[in-house]
């Protein structure tokens, strides 16, 4: 991402209303942008199995990689795809090379991967003027290869603009296109219209507020619920705005209105708040990012849509869900992901009655579980180490116990990382060994098994655990209580010899990073 030039927020004038329908089918989701600078950035076989367990259902990548793809394939993750703008000229200019395109990112994948929609290029009217030209001609091409295809149904096509494109973005009634494009804007419109395809924005709040400090409300920026007072009124319409993003978003609909374009529904491609700043940036800190994207997904979720269109909310994409640390200064640039590399959460966002998004509590509830994709000898060094040097407890996957069952290497694994994990305090270094394991939100309980962080186990009494063994047996995490006692002895023995035998032989063990 680069630095979005945001709208400033002027003076006023005349109003237009908008006819916009929505199909109640159509429910609103937020989805995650994926970049892919990162350093050791895990498999795409494990980016997916990560996905799934955040529960996050749309994605949104910048290129159209097939190993991500193939990967994609039959977990419903549903998926936009880009291309990129230097591949914009080579497309605009060929009817083949747009056909090639469709059939190698498109035909080749779908609909076992389930494409839905692309993005032609990014920001090109704003960053890359000289494409101007060949931007519309390019998605016409691809648009009929996906029609010679018979998928234009179920693909949409677009370009996302920066929101600087309109200008006099406040009040939202005055707000038009940059008028020296307007050659290469109606069109695009037109087009979007015809073919029932969104107007993708990058829409940026944090930068509104970071560009008119003193004029933008802090709290407006971040969803917070403000006074009356402090609500921003257009005084043409006088509708009601409690926050910046709402704002900027009618703005994007009265600005179509001035071309008689009322059918175009608005997608925020992008949207976010970084999370650490140089010291020009103060307010790019873990607090603000954390409030302004729970209660953007709070927002969306809650389909209140905007003030100038109630029944109509835009999906939006969240920018975005890793850290990509190998980015350019300044700092900001390289934390604006929910997640680092390793797949740990940067912060917790607070989202626990959104209905499931990012695997519902994501507050206070976090766990440690063995990572999908993992091969079992590494998994079974890994339990190794957790029930033996890394002293967790793990009388609970002996024979006989609650959670023995499933009797596989991975979901004992699982079980003795959560140990460590919750034993640690939840440190995010605590749920690596080497790459074996992995955080999640979601209670990994089954049956009568509790794991170690969940609230069930909390809540139980009598258990082994409840009692604190002392000395060896504390060190090496055992229970000597009902029928695990002996088996807890044998562990402790084979953990025993497994130990002095790797320390004889100079062998190190597997530890959590």
């Amino acid at each position: 991402m680069k630095k979005r030039a945001q709208p400033h927020f002027p003076g006023s004038s005349p109003a237009a209303q908008i006819k916009q329908t929505q199909d109640p089918k159509d429910e609103p989701f937020v989805g995650l942008n994926v970049g892919t600078e990162v350093s050791n950035l895990v498999s795409p076989e494990a980016l997916v199995s990560f996905l799934q367990v955040q529960k996050i259902a749309h994605v949104r990548l910048y290129d159209a990689s097939p190993d991500i793809l193939k990967a994609l394939a039959r977990s419903k993750i549903r998926v936009t795809i880009s291309v990129p703008n230097n591949q914009l000229l080579a497309i605009g200019s060929s009817n083949a090379t747009a056909v090639a395109w469709i059939s190698r990112n498109v035909v080749a994948y779908y609909p076992k991967t389930l494409i839905t929609g692309i993005a032609v290029g990014d920001e090109v009217l704003t960053t890359v003027p000289s494409y101007a030209p060949i931007l519309v001609p390019a998605i016409e091409l691809l648009y009929s290869a996906l029609v010679a295809a018979n998928l234009h149904n179920e693909i949409k096509i677009s370009t996302p603009h920066a929101a600087s494109l309109i200008l006099d973005t406040f009040p939202p009634s005055q707000a038009f296109f940059n008028q020296s494009l307007s050659s290469e804007i109606v069109p695009l419109l037109q087009f979007l219209s015809r073919t029932s395809s969104p107007l993708m924005m990058n829409l940026y709040p944090y930068y509104v507020f970071m560009e008119n400090k003193g004029v933008v409300p802090l709290d407006n920026s971040l969803f917070k619920p403000i006074a009356p007072s402090k609500e921003m009124v257009d005084p043409n319409t006088l509708l009601h705005y409690t926050n910046v993003l709402d704002a900027m978003i009618d703005a994007a609909y009265f600005s179509m209105k001035n071309f008689n374009i009322t059918d175009v529904k608005v997608l925020v491609t992008e949207t976010g708040w970084p999370s650490k700043g140089d010291s020009k940036e103060p307010y790019a800190t873990i607090d603000y990012a954390d409030t302004y994207n729970s209660n953007l997904i709070k927002h969306v979720l809650d389909k209140t849509g905007t003030p100038l269109h109630p029944e109509t909310t835009s999906n939006v994409y969240i920018y975005e869900l890793f850290n990509e640390d190998l980015r350019s200064p300044p700092i900001s640039e390289a934390n604006w992901g929910l997640f680092n590399g390793n797949l740990t959460p940067v912060y917790l966002l607070h989202v626990s009655e959104t209905g499931g998004f990012l695997a519902n509590d994501t507050t206070n509830q976090t766990y440690c579980i063995a990572m999908d994709g993992v091969d079992s000898r590494t998994l079974q060094a890994a339990l190794d180490w957790a029930c033996g040097p890394g002293q967790a407890n793990c009388t609970e996957i002996q024979p006989g116990e609650s959670c023995y069952k499933p009797n596989n290497v991975k979901s004992h694994a699982s079980y003795a990382f959560d140990s460590y994990y919750q034993k640690e305090g939840k440190v995010s270094e605590s749920c690596d060994f080497k790459g074996a394991a992995m955080i999640t939100t979601t209670d990994p309980s089954h049956g009568d098994c509790a794991f170690p962080g969940s609230k069930k186990e909390s809540n139980n009494t009598g258990q082994a655990n409840s009692t604190e063994p002392s000395g060896a047996a504390n060190r090496l995490g055992l229970i000597t209580s009902r029928s695990g006692r002996v088996v807890a002895l044998v562990r402790a023995f084979q953990l025993l010899l497994a130990t002095h035998f790797s320390l004889f032989f100079s062998i190190p063990m597997l530890m959590p990073r």
